[in-house]
């Protein structure tokens, strides 16, 4: 592991990860990322659930571990015994930050809950992810993404008018939990600067997944019904959404009442449509809408795409291509961003890793190690930080503990 560079905002920061899958690992590697040294806990034979998930990378990791784990040291311990145990506790005496997300009480029986390690250290950092509020008759319950994505109504606001409920192509409602616990223990830590306290940070999924339904939860609760969904249109704005050319799909946004004009005459060469007095207005857009996309679809589709992105930029109206992934992945525009890096690998000899997106002072934050190997990290953090001797470790890895 690189040595800590000072001009990372959370150089100093050690951040014990006992958390696995998704949501957890997710708000460690957003430290990381800023520079936290991040000690990630996992069985000793299995490691996280997501060593095991999608497309196999080296010998111990997959695509999808790789996706959420950069940037952090691997420790391998057995949890289930009273050494693993002791282990993660003095570890985490010398952590600023611990994140769990283990069952509803099952972190208390290993001796690792927050009131029990708060107590040798009242500034400590705790967070605790679970599916439910842990206050309410459903805390026991687990939290699975996809479950919750059905239960918060996102499934709901996503997909076709004609289709059934369908679910995001990615775990959104992890993703925004890990983010969201993110910014709640960096709150917490710019806290401690000022009182030296420590704080218990809980967040559930359901929580945050109701919070992502944004402004359509906000007008369910205005209609009293649920609002329609509208697939790749915007639910408000018109003509604002996916759209056909002559060959291939293209994004377009008119945002507001001058670009819609500009978009008649200028990208389909339809001036009545900007002069129609059912279509002046966004709001006249919005209650004639079927009217105005039968003739929008229409011309877009007679023209090719690289025409209307033409002239779509230069009427100053945003508009883009619509990508595969793999291509948006090997674009030039990602590219020349350096959002995808190569970083060596000790079995696959290069690995790809996605990188952070965050840039301080014009700089991208680095990656400053590759998704780490099954306890990579054991004799290198367990040695500098706990002082084991070889003998110590070797005896350890024999009885299972490493």
């Amino acid at each position: 592991m690189p040595s800590l560079n000072s001009s990372l905002p959370l150089a100093g920061v050690r951040v014990l990860d006992l958390s696995r899958v998704l949501a957890g690992p997710w708000c460690g590697m957003v430290l990381a990322d800023m520079g936290a040294e991040v000690i990630k806990v996992e069985h000793p034979e299995r490691g996280d659930d997501t060593r095991d998930w999608g497309l196999r990378v080296g010998k111990t990791e997959t695509a999808y571990f790789n996706s959420v784990n950069r940037n952090k040291r691997s420790v391998t311990l057995d949890l289930q015994t009273p050494e693993g145990q002791q282990i993660a506790r003095d570890l985490a005496r010398q952590c600023d930050v611990v994140i769990q997300n283990f069952k509803f009480g099952g972190i208390d029986k290993l001796g690792l809950g927050y009131e029990q390690l708060k107590k040798d250290q009242p500034g400590l950092i705790y967070l605790s992810i679970t599916g439910y509020d842990t206050s309410g008759p459903e805390a026991a319950r687990p939290g699975y993404d996809l479950v919750v994505q059905g239960e918060a109504g996102l499934m709901a606001i996503n997909g076709e008018k004609t289709q059934p409920p369908l679910k995001f192509g990615v775990a959104v409602v992890d993703l925004f939990t890990g983010m969201y616990s993110a910014q709640a223990v960096l709150a917490a830590l710019y806290q401690r600067e000022k009182t030296g306290t420590g704080r218990h940070i809980e967040m559930a999924l359901f929580d945050c997944g109701l919070m992502i339904t944004a402004y359509y939860g906000l007008e369910a609760l205005l209609m009293n019904d649920d609002p329609p969904r509208y697939g790749n249109e915007h639910p408000s704005i018109v003509p604002y959404g996916v759209f056909d050319a002559e060959d291939g799909p293209l994004v377009i946004t008119v945002g507001n009442n001058r670009q819609f004009s500009r978009f008649c005459t200028e990208v389909i060469e339809r001036p009545d449509l900007a002069a129609d007095e059912r279509f002046t207005t966004n709001l006249g857009r919005g209650t004639n809408r079927v009217a105005l996309m039968v003739e929008v679809n229409l011309e877009l589709g007679r023209r090719k795409r690289e025409l209307l992105l033409t002239r779509l930029a230069a009427a100053g109206i945003p508009c883009g291509e619509v990508l595969g992934l793999l291509e948006a992945l090997q674009s030039k525009r990602a590219a020349d961003a350096g959002l995808v890096t190569k970083q060596p690998h000790p079995v696959a000899g290069t690995v790809d890793v996605l990188a952070p997106p965050y840039r301080f002072d014009g700089e991208r934050l680095p990656v400053r190690s590759a998704p780490p190997v099954l306890g990579e990290g054991n004799h290198e953090v367990l040695k500098s930080l706990l002082g084991m001797s070889d003998e110590k470790l070797a005896a350890l890895k024999t009885s299972g503990v490493l």
